[in-house]
């Protein structure tokens, strides 16, 4: 379920100063929006933006980059972003559809995809976020030591992944098909819809690929 539509929040989250509006222009030197040459980590679907600014606030050292499609959404990340005092992370109302358009080879350091739209029509396959197509965006993005990290409560489209990411080439690093009961749950950070769906007792399911 998605916000209902905040009438001019496209406009608001044009004029904020923790959006990047012309990512074009940034592409292959998003070391000069920060300062720095630290890791670059990106959120697709950053929805509410609780997991990024968690992340952002327990690593300075590196740098975060959220990616949302819906200016509704965004705009109550943002919100948020302004109340805290963060130089490491900015976000971008953007299709991660046109992301080789934005990031250059080796740019990007670690991609999460956090319960993302499933799509559940197999026409719409090549529109999931972790379909051979978006791994391909991936490959062209990360570092050649980079990761991708997917969590979901949904098991068809978790399934889907596993496929994708043998047909694509791509390795498995860690898997867990209850994430909450697993070795990995240590320093794991909960979006919204996770902490909902832990509440309603349902498996969160995480994998990390690799090339």
């Amino acid at each position: 379920m998605r916000l209902r539509n905040i009438t001019g929040s496209r406009e608001a989250v044009a004029k904020d100063k923790y959006v990047i509006n012309d990512p074009e222009k940034l592409k292959g030197s998003w070391n000069t929006l920060f300062g720095n040459n630290n890791p670059i980590h990106l959120e697709i679907g950053t929805g509410k933006g609780k997991f990024i600014m968690e992340l952002s606030r327990e690593n300075p050292n590196i740098n975060y980059l959220g990616i949302e499609k819906y200016s509704s959404v965004l705009y109550r990340a943002l919100e948020k972003r302004r109340e805290e005092e963060l130089s490491n992370l900015y976000f971008m109302r953007f299709d991660a559809e046109y992301l080789t358009s934005i990031f250059a080879e080796d740019e990007i350091h670690k991609v999460y995809l956090n319960f993302s739209d499933p799509w559940p029509k197999e026409r719409h396959a090549k529109r999931r976020l972790t379909s051979r197509q978006f791994l391909s965006k991936y490959d062209k993005c990360l570092q050649k030591d980079g990761v991708v990290i997917f969590k979901t409560d949904n098991r068809p489209l978790f399934d889907f992944t596993l496929e994708e990411i043998q047909v694509a080439g791509w390795q498995i690093n860690k898997i867990t098909y209850d994430l909450h009961n697993s070795q990995y749950i240590e320093g794991n950070i909960m979006t919204e819809y996770e902490e909902r769906f832990v509440s309603e007792g349902k498996p969160i399911h995480m994998v990390e690929m690799y090339r």
